[in-house]
């Protein structure tokens, strides 16, 4: 039987590093000059820890709904409570402890792809790919042939309407792992698989966007346009309006400097811009101007938005142009 965490028991460990291991991974040990409100949580592409920084103020509103997912879990000790447990700790940016508790949740649940699917996110996170891999491709087994299952949202889009489903995480989260690793064709197979799930248009941007990229990592650009045809002003876009715009840029639709136009320093718009700039840099890489993509590369790595997929992508391209 899994314990209950308790929220009091996490307080402490917000203000201390994580000291349970997690099976099979390596601990860090953090210097003596690391001050004790950053927790480590792994290395980044280019050699560079990665640290949670704790902010009990502005943590506050996440803090409360992870103690109320610790009490939910206390009185119906389901998987779908455990992996708001799960979910609300990534939240906080403790992966180390989110992945502790997909891990228990893959424990005490073996037949459900469900905390796979977390669980392989959050290796994502912290540049454990291969082990991410792993969880996606045993996720993709255990849910062969199951209807698709509609995945509530932790952080709501402005209708309040939940337009992801778990299938379409595993292909799309497995294509990203591939992506990271430079694996085209395994990746390339991810996210076909992904399009065949991608149930509205927000998902079938946020995928075509990566499998566009795909193609023309491979060379195939022609390929590459005709993918994205279809895609036109007049869709339906709720929350990915950063994959969209990249999609219209690369349809010479919008100007690529519009892409990045955008308040950086804001938090609510600090994703978009990651997002946005890696989609800009990798296509002046495409183009041949190396130097122009590094430069946002390195803007991209100045957010300090580490656990983004734009910036882990961004320190992918200039671990290759070191190289």
């Amino acid at each position: 039987m899994i314990k209950k965490i308790s929220f009091f028991g996490l307080l402490s460990l917000l203000w201390v590093a994580c000291e349970s291991k997690v099976p099979e991974q390596k601990i860090v040990q953090m210097e003596e000059s690391v001050p004790e409100t950053k927790i480590f949580q792994g290395v980044g592409l280019l050699g560079d820890s990665l640290f949670t920084e704790v902010d009990s103020a502005s943590q506050s509103g996440q803090t409360n709904k992870l103690m109320e997912a610790e009490k939910l879990y206390g009185e119906e000790s389901s998987l779908e409570n455990l992996i708001w447990i799960g979910r609300r700790e990534a939240y906080l940016g403790r992966y180390d402890l989110a992945i502790r508790t997909f891990s228990k949740a893959a424990k005490q649940f073996p037949d459900s792809f469900e905390p796979l699917r977390h669980r392989g996110h959050r290796f994502i996170s912290t540049r454990e790919f291969d082990r991410a891999i792993l969880d996606f491709v045993k996720a993709a087994e255990l849910m062969e042939n199951l209807p698709l299952q509609i995945e509530a949202d932790g952080m709501p889009n402005k209708l309040n309407i939940p337009l992801s489903n778990g299938q379409f995480n595993v292909w799309y989260h497995l294509g990203l792992a591939y992506y990271l690793k430079n694996d085209w064709e395994k990746a390339l197979e991810a996210y076909k698989k992904c399009l065949e799930v991608s149930d509205n248009d927000d998902l079938i941007v946020a995928t075509l966007d990566w499998y566009y990229m795909t193609l023309v990592k491979m060379g195939k650009t022609k390929e590459a346009q005709s993918l994205i045809k279809a895609v036109n002003a007049n869709m339906t876009i709720v929350e990915n309006d950063a994959y969209f715009k990249r999609i219209l840029m690369y349809k010479g639709q919008l100007k690529p400097e519009s892409l990045i136009d955008v308040d950086a320093a804001s938090e609510d718009q600090k994703l978009q811009y990651v997002t946005q700039g890696y989609g800009l840099g990798n296509y002046y890489l495409s183009i041949g101007d190396t130097a122009k993509a590094k430069s946002i590369f390195e803007n991209v790595l100045s957010s300090g938005y580490w656990s983004a997929f734009g910036y882990i992508a961004a320190e992918m391209e200039l671990a290759g142009l070191k190289k």
